[in-house]
């Protein structure tokens, strides 16, 4: 009777929380899955699609009521997430410089943890694309799901770049201190500057490594307790980002809204820096609160348990709901036949829920295993550094069309564009692990 609670994902989440170091900040995996979870609730929810006319019209939550758009200041919590990335790899690149372990070898890991558990989501997409448009299942709504359920995707391949630089954003930390952080907030506000002011074509992309490049610094400011008052910096952020909406041209919307002239994330912009300014302050503010909460073990376990299906959570929560809304479409609209922002839409809404999460249940009991990698093997020839950049550059080229135009194509024998698939695959077998042979292994349980 004792092995079975040992055999369930609590019991060996249990048993890895009671085994946790007591020098270990909990609270850096708390907010990891706290953040994850905010992600998963905030894109149920500002995805509304109905019925009309007898087809689905992909509502969006934000252009449909306005004020929900305030909302976006605590669901876009992309830059929690760099703010524990530098938290996490000033820690882990100080530690592999210490055992002297090579940078091919230190990234290549980082790789493998980040994109084993897209490997199946891209097979299983693929497969639905090509067998959809052999169905005969219209191209067009092919490929509006194929793309709803991998935008997930696009903020691997900018969280891969952040990681590549580690080592010199690092160094850049360790020599010029609050000065890189500074410089990196100045790089954003010209960009800003270039792109509004001057119309710069294009040059608003650099504001991926700008941006988050500066909350990034922080988390290594953190790391090393450079942060004695997080108050003011929560504080600070917070008014640079009303008088930056008031005053300035950009939107309170911190993601993107249809129809709007100027997105603050994509690509980001000064104002949601403030916003990762201000998340960042107020989140450190709480550490000393949330470690304390962090003793009780149920808790802790609770943690642990999210961060082992972290990725997976992430990666599957859209195509939950992509499945949930094909079956209500497929049972004459149940459900959708609601006005969104009407006051039966939202009490339903805790119905929906239920249904995403009964949903992403099976996928996380099937696909969570490719999150558990052993790691890369020390090798005895580092990968040569034109390997690494253009593995890297391949495998985020590859992530970031999949969220941009879809793997699904409208013309084509197969209905895929086997370019776009094949992209992450060819970057990550250069960097130094074998994406094919790692998904054949998981798949037949090896």
């Amino acid at each position: 009777m004792n092995d079975k609670p040992r055999s369930s994902l609590w019991g060996r989440a249990a048993e890895m929380a009671a085994m946790t170091p007591p020098e270990r900040n909990r609270y850096v995996d708390f907010l990891r899955a706290l953040s994850i979870l905010a992600v998963v609730v905030g894109h149920w929810l500002v995805a509304a699609p109905y019925m009309k006319d007898g087809a689905v019209e992909g509502g969006h939550l934000l252009g449909i009521i306005p004020w929900t758009q305030w909302l976006t200041w605590g669901f876009q919590v992309m830059p929690i997430f760099f703010l524990v990335g530098g938290f996490s790899h000033g820690m882990s690149w100080a530690a592999a410089q210490r055992k002297g372990q090579h940078y091919s070898d230190w990234f290549g890991g980082r790789v493998q943890r980040l994109i084993n558990p897209v490997l199946p989501l891209f097979l299983i997409w693929t497969l639905f694309a090509a067998f959809g448009t052999w169905a005969g299942i219209d191209r067009e709504i092919v490929a509006m799901a194929a793309q709803l359920a991998l935008i997930p995707v696009w903020f691997l391949s900018v969280y891969l770049i952040i990681s590549a630089l580690v080592p010199w954003t690092w160094a850049l930390w360790q020599r010029f201190g609050w000065a890189s952080f500074w410089g990196f907030v100045a790089g954003a506000v010209t960009i800003d500057v270039l792109t509004l002011k001057y119309h710069v074509p294009y040059i608003n992309f650099a504001n991926f490594l700008f941006v988050w490049l500066g909350i990034h610094q922080l988390g290594y400011a953190w790391q090393q307790g450079r942060i004695r008052n997080p108050w003011l910096w929560a504080v600070f952020g917070a008014i640079a980002l009303e008088m930056l909406v008031y005053f300035g041209p950009y939107p309170v919307a911190m993601i993107g809204v249809p129809g709007s002239d100027l997105s603050n994330s994509m690509p980001p912009t000064i104002a949601l820096l403030a916003l990762g300014i201000a998340q960042s302050g107020f989140a450190i503010a709480f550490e000393p609160a949330g470690r304390r909460m962090l003793e009780r073990l149920w808790l802790w376990t609770a943690t642990v348990l999210m961060n082992g299906m972290i990725m997976t959570v992430y990666l599957w929560h859209l195509t939950a709901f992509v499945f949930v809304m094909v079956a209500a479409w497929l049972l004459g609209g149940i459900g959708l036949h609601l006005a969104p922002g009407s006051g039966e839409w939202w009490l339903t809404r805790p119905v929906w829920f239920a249904l995403y999460i009964l949903m992403l249940l099976p996928l996380i009991a099937i696909f969570a295993r490719f999150e558990q990698v052993r790691g890369m093997p020390e090798r005895a020839t580092p990968v040569p550094h034109w390997r690494l950049i253009t593995g890297l550059l391949l495998t985020c080229a590859g992530l970031a069309f999949t969220a941009a135009i879809s793997i699904a194509s409208p013309m084509g024998v197969t209905g895929v564009r086997l370019w776009v698939v094949a992209l992450p695959f060819v970057g990550t077998a250069l960097i130094g692990f074998g994406p094919v042979r790692d998904l054949s292994k998981r798949v037949s349980g090896v």
